[in-house]
């Protein structure tokens, strides 16, 4: 029988963590804050502003000789639309809502980590669970964010073109959704390894 390693984390380590904490808690704020203002801005659906992604189309800008036009490729332009219609409205609507879930969850399970490897927990089934919980989220949120704005979109181009301009496209790049889901999976795998070594080491103690 041998007495286990007291670990405990160092005094600077742990300041840091509380930093990152700290503006985890104010990025959830203003990420609720900004999108309460969002939706309050939308909502009376008059001169609604959206973002809108264009493939291949080409727009004249004031870049040339003396503010002569210059043909260029438009990849992406605020529209103002007077009304939109009321299944693109929603989206905007649903899209901040999954917004703020998004942030709040991954910044709550990331925060509640913080907390625990301050006590000098770091490899436990909570933790694991929390990492997990974190980047499952973040991936559907990275996902559903923009599949929503180009509801919006949509919506916007069919009430200014009379539904004779079609510009349907997927705005997710699909390298970084994989790559995200690629870190994702990698930092629960770690977790999940490091919970497992840790109750074999106390198993041996």
């Amino acid at each position: 029988m041998r007495t286990a390693p007291n670990y405990t984390i160092k005094r600077s380590d742990a300041v840091g963590l509380w930093i990152f904490m700290v503006a985890g808690a104010a990025i959830a704020l203003w990420t609720g804050i900004a999108a309460f203002q969002r939706i309050m801005e939308v909502l009376p659906n008059r001169d609604v502003a959206v973002l809108g992604q264009f493939a291949g189309t080409i727009a004249s800008a004031p870049i040339g000789v003396d503010g002569s036009p210059v043909d260029v490729e438009l990849e992406q332009a605020m529209l103002t639309v007077p009304a939109l219609p009321v299944a693109a409205l929603w989206a905007i609507v649903i899209q901040q809502i999954v917004v703020v879930i998004t942030v709040l969850t991954v910044v709550v399970a990331l925060i509640w980590l913080g907390r625990n490897v301050t006590r000098s927990v770091v490899f436990s089934r909570t933790n694991t669970v929390l990492v997990s919980t974190a980047g499952i989220v973040g991936l559907v949120g990275y996902a559903a964010v923009p599949f929503l704005g180009n509801m919006a979109a949509n919506g916007a181009f069919a009430v200014l073109s009379e539904r004779t301009f079609d510009n349907v496209i997927i705005s997710v790049e699909p390298f970084s959704l994989m790559l995200l889901a690629f870190v994702a999976a990698l930092m629960s795998t770690v977790f999940a390894i490091g919970e497992r070594l840790q109750r074999d080491t106390d198993g041996l103690v």
